[in-house]
């Protein structure tokens, strides 16, 4: 039951990357210029103080993580981020192939 949850939440992210990517295009096609809606300003938007608290819970825990990891990451396209992590969870989560020529005891 809880592999079918992680799946089902790897493709609601993966259906959120697309929404992303076609947002992005979208804009393109308007604008004539390719910019991409970054995560961590995408995150911004969202809720701007748990960004700030994530950040100082992380430098508290480990500084380099923030400067090496966490800022390229949040750098990236939402689309991007957004459907790797997707990808992940239904790759992980996938089910399992049944055996054939005996029984799971």
């Amino acid at each position: 039951m809880i592999r079918g949850f992680f799946r089902l939440i790897g493709l609601l992210l993966l259906a959120g990357g697309f929404i992303f990517m076609v947002y992005d295009g979208a804009r393109w096609v308007a604008d004539q210029t390719l910019r991409f809606t970054r995560f961590g300003q995408f995150w911004n938007d969202i809720n701007q103080a748990s960004q700030t608290a994530f950040r100082s819970w992380v430098e508290a825990k480990a500084p380099w993580l923030w400067t090496s990891v966490i800022r390229l990451v949040l750098d990236q396209p939402v689309f991007a981020v957004l459907g790797i992590l997707g990808i992940l969870l239904m790759i992980l989560f996938r089910p399992r192939k049944p055996l054939i020529g005996y029984s799971r005891d």
